[in-house]
């Protein structure tokens, strides 16, 4: 099912061989959506994908180009072609996920978000590393059914979520074996109802689109949480396979009559999905994080001033790596998400943790930091482009992270934290848009001014929406005032 693809040549004797009619050219938005261009095998030749696609209008893509200067090329990235398993009529198709360029042979968008990865794997060669591996983790919820109605706020907004997991459904057989509250960690047949649906997810992800995947489970909260995770890669190429991900597992989903979302924090007094973000810098073939003469965690100097730099700009990453209003209900204490900018081993509490699962120098290449704020409401590209300019801007200025924090953060008192000066993340989207806005500096070698502006200027759009329409719970607190 996997086809290897070099070369324009090699694609179109390749569609020719299997009869595929139809390519979906594929890319991703500012704020992180997946798109879609059907072209048809008629119109595919050599040259086409060589100078690229004449069909996409930039001014109907939220954030890419005003409507006087709209007309944008898509160029695909051969390596990434994959076939479709969900098309298996008398025709196939394809898909390959491609960049965008501005028309009139001017060069590339500096808004596309893949551009972006690219300039920062540039970066990083530039202060010496030959590549970053990432590994994400990334968590979201299965429901076989979710209702809401927003369409005319005026007369009331609400929502209801449907999971035969759930302690709060009524409809399946009473001797079923719910899932209680934050209790869902690595539950077995047959209270995990979704084995089946991620052993399919995972198959694909293998079998059609080279993506490999290292494990699969359900997460601590009921109701369908689930984590698939993947292989570390490098930055362009994970990113892209987040991006896979999310689509597979959307329509996956959808085929076995289920409904998936990434969206942070669904379901109130639970835990809420992240997409913990694992990170090791390389050079010439060696992890630069891994010092054996490290007593705490043999953990590298380089590694800590890259920590600095995370620590140094955790709140202005925020506006990035959880960018969206839902982000801040999954970033409050209590539920395995982090709160508290500082670092530590083996310590979930903290923003940054170092895993701490083995040691000595036979297992160095799996020496890493763990970023616990990022949730997978998060445009990839963006956010792990955002991270390896704070980390290099820690590790140019030698950026000092302080001392670890080995206690549970969440339980220290006030004074306490005051005394080892812990700050904490932001409480909300608007104050880590002000963040971002105010200590911007690091992201400009990876990421333009305008595309900074833009993304704070669309953020802070959706912060108006939601601050602008009466909640339900208002109702339960000041109805009666």
């Amino acid at each position: 099912m996997v086809a290897e693809i070099k070369s324009s040549r090699e694609l179109m004797e390749f569609l020719s061989r299997e009869n595929i009619r139809f390519i979906d050219l594929q890319f991703t938005d500012i704020l992180g959506r997946f798109h879609s261009l059907t072209v048809t095998r008629n119109i595919i030749n050599e040259n086409l994908f060589e100078k690229g696609v004449p069909k996409l209008d930039g001014s109907s893509i939220k954030g890419f180009t005003d409507i006087s200067d709209s007309d944008l090329l898509l160029k695909p990235d051969l390596s990434t072609f994959a076939l479709l398993p969900w098309w298996t009529g008398e025709y196939k198709a394809g898909r390959v996920i491609c960049d965008i360029y501005l028309g009139y042979n001017r060069g590339r968008l500096t808004k596309d978000p893949r551009y972006v990865a690219q300039k920062t794997e540039e970066y990083l060669r530039e202060h010496g590393f030959d590549a970053c591996y990432i590994g994400p983790e990334v968590e979201f919820f299965v429901f076989e059914k979710v209702w809401w109605d927003v369409s005319i706020p005026s007369r009331g907004i609400g929502y209801y979520i449907d999971s035969s997991e759930a302690p709060w459904d009524s409809k399946s057989p009473s001797q079923d074996y719910k899932i209680r509250i934050k209790d869902g960690y690595l539950p077995s047949l047959p209270q995990d109802t979704l084995v089946e649906f991620r052993n399919n997810v995972s198959r694909i992800l293998e079998d059609y689109f080279k993506i490999i995947v290292d494990a699969h489970h359900h997460e601590v909260a009921t109701a369908g949480q689930c984590e698939i995770d993947l292989r570390h890669d490098t930055l362009k190429k994970i990113a892209d396979n987040v991006q896979t991900y999310k689509y597979v597992v959307k329509n996956v989903a959808k085929n076995m009559g289920l409904i998936a979302t990434f969206m942070p924090k669904p379901i109130y007094g639970d835990n809420g999905s992240g997409m913990h973000v694992h990170i090791s810098l390389w050079r010439n073939g060696v992890n630069t994080f891994y010092d054996s003469d490290d007593q705490y965690a043999e953990l590298s100097q380089t590694a800590r001033y890259f920590i600095g730099g995370i620590l140094e700009h955790g709140k202005a990453l925020s506006a990035i790596v959880a960018p969206t209003t839902n982000s801040y209900k999954r970033l409050i204490a209590g539920y395995e998400a982090p709160v508290y900018l500082t670092w530590s081993k083996s310590n979930r509490s903290a923003v940054i943790r170092i895993p701490a699962y083995h040691k000595g120098r036979d297992t160095s290449t799996l020496k890493r930091i763990e970023f616990r704020a990022p949730d997978p409401s998060a445009n990839p590209y963006l956010c792990f482009s955002a991270i390896i300019a704070a980390g290099l801007d820690g590790i140019k200025k030698k950026i000092d992270p302080g001392d670890p924090v080995d206690e549970n953060i969440y339980k220290l008192a006030v004074e306490k934290k005051r005394e080892l000066g812990i700050e904490k993340l932001p409480s909300d989207l608007r104050e880590a848009l002000q963040c971002l806005q105010s200590d911007r500096e690091f992201l400009k070698p990876v990421m333009s001014d305008e595309l900074i502006n833009t993304w704070i200027e669309l953020k802070l759009e959706e912060c108006e929406q939601v601050n602008s329409i009466p909640h339900p719970y208002e109702f339960h607190l000041y109805f009666d005032i």
